[in-house]
């Protein structure tokens, strides 16, 4: 499903607040922001969460517990349907997080083609053995491994034949400069020898940007109409305006990584260095046996016009065969 380097992700997560409408929205603007795919979270209350749940249990305002929050912001099964086939209708991807098996039964009933792993999930082998038979890719998010952790998880996945990628991602919201762990996108590319990509919650675009110089593949972030919109991930995503500008960042860096440049030739530079490039002149009136110093030299465009401005020293000593105004070009044949 990659086809492009890096492979560009917006993520809605919950942005959307539990309502349809809100998540059309979003998916409308996100399409017109340049990105591969949206992502979304397909959580099923009854079948992930219990009244038990302790995170996050008031933030919301209007929840009673964490299991009641999952319950309005899920979709029935006919509308994730209608939320996949839009989004392919305006040339996005459609890539969703599964958190129970359940959720993995419907994503396989309304025909996902990829599926991205949560980093709560990673070691989750049950959803994860629900997914190999799938046969699907998997994106595998690495938020809360460690490296012994993803060891056993990609081993899993090799033994299941699954295609996988794997994304650097650090699970803080909003995500600070110190935490980002940008080494490890080489680090994981060096362990594993599969696409690496880096999930991030910064909310700044220079994040994506130094990824991608670093090899990212795969890019993930989120989004939100306005940082100051509530939400759970309002504070750690990027706003319509600023993907904008990632993507274009992130698409022209990857173009001049793909081109690099040979230092050792200027060829293509010939006609701009005959503009810009000097050659030498006299800056005083100078009589014919003048010994030429250092300080009697200046350098002025175009070059070709006299001596290379390059060679002074060559100069510096010489006596002059002609009377010379001021702002003269100094020939060969001037000096002798």
């Amino acid at each position: 499903m990659i086809n492009k380097t890096p492979y560009i992700i917006a993520e809605i997560g919950q942005a959307h607040e539990g309502s349809l409408g809100i998540l059309y929205s979003y998916i409308d603007a996100i399409a017109q922001t340049g990105v591969d795919a949206v992502k979304f979270q397909m959580h099923i209350a009854e079948a992930e969460s219990s009244e038990y749940e302790p995170f996050r249990v008031k933030f919301s305002l209007e929840d009673k517990t964490r299991f009641d929050y999952w319950k309005r912001m899920g979709f029935s099964l006919e509308q994730w349907a209608g939320i996949k086939t839009y989004c392919e209708s305006l040339g996005l991807d459609f890539i969703c997080s599964p958190f129970s098996n359940l959720a993995v039964d419907w994503l396989e009933k309304i025909g996902l083609e990829q599926y991205k792993i949560g980093s709560g999930e990673v070691n989750n082998f049950l959803i994860l053995e629900k997914i190999a038979k799938t046969r699907k890719p998997v994106i595998l998010s690495s938020g809360m491994s460690s490296y012994d952790e993803l060891d056993e998880t990609v081993a899993f996945l090799k033994e299941r034949n699954v295609e996988f990628s794997i994304l650097q991602c650090t699970t803080s919201y909003p995500t600070q400069p110190k935490s980002f762990g940008l080494n490890v996108i080489q680090e994981l590319q060096k362990r594993y020898n599969v696409p690496i990509g880096f999930s991030d919650h910064s909310a700044r675009i220079e994040t994506c940007i130094a990824a991608t110089v670093l090899g990212a593949e795969i890019l993930e972030f989120h989004v939100v109409f306005d940082r100051q919109i509530f939400g759970p991930d309002s504070k750690s995503s990027l706003t319509i305006s600023e993907t904008k500008d990632l993507v274009i960042a992130v698409r022209n860096i990857k173009e001049a990584l793909d081109n690099p440049i040979d230092k050792n030739s200027n060829e293509n530079f010939t006609v701009l260095k005959q503009i810009f490039e000097k050659s030498l002149a006299i800056n005083k009136t100078l009589s014919k046996g003048h010994i030429i110093t250092f300080d009697d030299l200046e350098a002025k465009k175009p070059k070709g016009c006299g001596i290379d401005a390059a060679k002074f020293r060559d100069v510096v000593g010489k006596t002059l065969t002609f009377d010379k105004s001021q702002w003269d070009f100094l020939k060969e044949e001037d000096i002798q």
